[in-house]
């Protein structure tokens, strides 16, 4: 298999050399019952034959028998040109090192061309599949044809042929495109029987990986034009100001700067303005930024902080809020019940901090076509937003997808691009914007900052009989919308706190909406990230009044069967739960269900000298029923449990003044190598028809682990986030 950066539509026909004659399946539109049916696009008229109508196929094989799979998911370290890609090689029959995968462009006849909420496999799985599967029947059709057998006698030999079984004679799928190109796509073609997989459910390598270790690998920082200029772009440090004037008389005494225009950033409901200076070259770019002198209106903003604002959420968490769910009674259960408990946890904004600095280099024609090189989350998603603020038709703007440094939800907005093909019309030429580090941790978006006020009663005899989860924070969803609704609960701010197997009588969550300027984005697992902390920290809370362990605690209110208590149990089994630790260990269970999967943790930590404690060794135990690539599976839940235990116990984006404090990785600090814990993964695959996701699910359940392994260890519970792991 190999991984290119992606091309045009007519040059990647005329590179796999597509004359005329080529199987060419993809998707039509979806018919009234709402189902995309496979289409053979081969051969179809329009007014050039090597592009009919300009719709754009998943495969194709051409006559010198190269498979070409147009990738509809962008790969940002989820392994997504590996895994997606075998879904159509399991079922065509072919090894993977035969396909040539080109990222799509946002082209018509390609859905769902975004990756994010862990739903690559999710949503391609049997869909995928399928394609594979009927351009290898199509093909075995040809072949019977020539030969004049039955299809019957005709298989794929698993080498891009097809074998006679009884003659033993083979044509090469280069050989067969022609005649089956003329065949009529199978409606439902027959899937392969899991047990026959070659590739799916096998570890495999991956092609991604030798391309980023030699360096050849492209990035969307990596893209380049003739005649491109560079931008850096100031912004204000206090989100939310307008810009009121500046003077760029110094800016354009630096050599090698051309021009200064305004930039505009627009995330969904905000619109900043900065100043742009464009360069020959990005050095000149940025000295001459740091030469402007620009004057702001901070409208007040300037007063805005951190701590004015966390208090106004404890403030909020005093009233109602909107129901989200409710089931039994759970005002009387807490009046009459003998032993009560509440809580106050608190999480805070957060950054994406990809390592790859957002990015985009943009070209604005003269007929208003935009092309866009740039590492993002969807080819799809950058035609669609850039077309609403460009206000251009989307047929108007060609991404091009590139490899992605990171992506955890930051390249889901398109609010660097748009902003670069603005300074590319204002420049008048191809112009490559490249935020700084800088610039990436201060400016946002962010991760909403959010408190969850947590509320349960107990029996007499210690069993769960109420449960409330109040979430108190600003919504994602409140930054994309200016027409946002206030005043109904905003299911995706209290996602899984609801859909827990807990068996919990009386139960009513809500929702309290936080309004705030500055914008806001999904990070890594979305809001599960923050409310699972939590959720499972307070279930800990109830099982320690009632004198439970927490792990039977949890299992005495699974007695139905469920994915969650396999989870549980397999963490009990793994971890060796009912053994006892060295003096001074603890040892703490978190698990999460959300819209993404399922997993669960256990975490071991040690009691150090200096008051803190080592996190001596991580488990983990994710849902999946069925899997692609089980060790890319392993390698995407360590990076989930890094990102939880960076965001738990390193920096939190804290505002003073209106204005980001933190700027750089020395105090915006990642987990590094050297404070890794062992991590021992176990994935539970047993089949069936739900396909759950893995990019997300192993980030939520290790902050509640964590803490509930040292409120075990030194009798220290911690319902703020981050904290010091050196200073219990």
């Amino acid at each position: 298999m190999s991984a290119t950066q992606p091309m045009p539509r007519r040059e990647f026909l005329k590179n796999t050399g597509l004359t005329g004659i080529a199987l060419i399946l993809g998707f039509s539109a979806a018919d009234a019952a709402g189902t995309a049916r496979l289409t053979n696009l081969s051969g179809l008229p329009g007014p050039d034959p090597s592009e009919p109508f300009g719709l754009t196929p998943y495969l194709s094989i051409d006559r010198s028998g190269k498979i070409t799979f147009f990738n509809p998911k962008p790969e940002m370290g989820q392994g997504t040109y590996q895994s997606v890609t075998a879904l159509v090689a399991e079922e065509l029959e072919v090894p993977l090192d035969m396909v040539h995968v080109i990222t799509s462009s946002g082209q018509k006849g390609i859905d769902s061309q975004s990756a994010g909420g862990s739903s690559s496999i999710r949503g391609g799985y049997t869909k995928l599949r399928k394609v594979g599967a009927a351009a290898r029947e199509m093909l075995q059709s040809a072949a019977a044809k020539q030969w004049n057998v039955p299809v019957s006698e005709c298989a794929a030999a698993g080498n891009a042929t097809i074998v006679h079984q009884p003659s033993g004679k083979s044509l090469g799928y280069g050989q067969l495109v022609e005649a089956a190109a003329m065949i009529a796509v199978p409606a439902n073609p027959t899937l392969k029987d899991p047990k026959d997989f070659k590739i799916l459910g096998k570890p495999s390598a991956r092609a991604d990986v030798p391309l980023k270790v030699n360096g050849s690998a492209m990035f969307g920082i990596d893209a380049s034009l003739p005649g491109m200029a560079f931008a850096s772009v100031e912004r204000c440090p206090v989100l939310g100001s307008k810009l009121v004037s500046f003077d760029d008389t110094a800016a354009l005494k630096v050599p090698g700067v051309l021009k200064v225009v305004k930039a505009l950033r627009v995330q969904g409901k905000h619109r900043d303005e900065g100043v742009a200076v464009v360069a020959e070259n990005y050095w000149a770019a940025v000295k001459g930024r740091k030469a402007l002198k620009i004057q702001w209106d901070h409208q007040g903003l300037d007063q805005f902080s951190t701590t004015g604002f966390e208090q106004h959420l404890r403030e909020l968490a005093k009233s109602d809020g909107l129901i989200a769910h409710n089931s039994g009674d759970f005002d009387k259960a807490m009046q009459e019940a003998p032993k009560k408990l509440e809580a106050l946890y608190e999480t805070p904004v957060v950054s994406h901090s990809t390592m790859e600095p957002m990015n985009c280099l943009a070209h604005w024609k003269e007929d208003d076509k935009v092309d866009i090189w740039t590492s993002s989350q969807g080819a799809s998603l950058i035609k669609r937003e850039l077309a609403q603020t460009l206000g251009i038709p989307e047929d108007n703007i060609t991404p091009h997808i590139n490899f992605l440094g990171g992506g955890f939800g930051r390249r889901l907005a398109s609010d660097f691009a748009s902003e670069a093909a603005f300074i590319s019309k204002a420049a008048g030429r191809p112009v490559k914007v490249i935020w700084t580090r800088e610039d990436d941790t201060r400016m946002g978006p962010f991760r909403p900052m959010t408190f969850s006020a947590m509320r349960g009663a107990l029996s007499a005899d210690g069993k769960a009989l109420a449960f409330q989860h109040k979430v108190v924070s600003p919504s994602i969803n409140a930054t994309k919308n200016d027409k946002y609704d206030k005043t109904k609960p905003d299911r995706s701010m209290t996602e899984g706190i609801s859909d827990q197997k807990y068996e919990i009588p009386n139960m009513k969550n809500a929702y309290v909406f936080a309004d705030i300027h500055i914008p806001m984005q999904a990070w890594r697992s979305v809001t599960s990230s923050t409310l699972a902390y939590a959720h499972e920290s307070f279930i800990d809370e109830m099982a320690v009044a009632a004198g439970k362990d927490p792990m039977a605690f949890r299992l005495e209110m699974l007695s139905a069967p469920s994915d969650t208590k396999k989870v549980l149990l397999k963490l009990k089994e793994v971890s060796n739960w009912d053994q006892p630790l060295p003096k001074g260990w603890g040892r703490g269970v978190a698990q999460y269900e959300f819209f993404a999967g399922l997993a669960g943790n256990v975490v071991e930590v040690s009691s150090t000298s200096g008051g803190g404690v080592k996190i001596e060794k991580v488990y983990a135990v994710i849902d999946l029923g069925t899997v692609v690539n089980p060790s890319m599976v392993e390698a995407q839940v360590e990076g989930a449990i890094v990102m939880a235990i960076t965001a738990a116990t390193k920096d939190a984006i804290r505002f003073e003044k209106g204005q980001a404090i933190p700027s750089n990785f020395h105090n915006n600090r990642m987990l590094r190598i050297n404070e890794m814990p062992p991590v021992e993964v176990h994935i539970l695959a047993e089949g069936g028809a739900v396909i759950k996701g893995v990019g997300e699910p192993g980030l939520p359940p290790v902050a509640p682990a964590l803490c509930n392994a040292i409120f075990a260890a030194t009798g220290k519970r911690i319902r703020r986030l981050p904290f010091d792991i050196n200073k219990i």
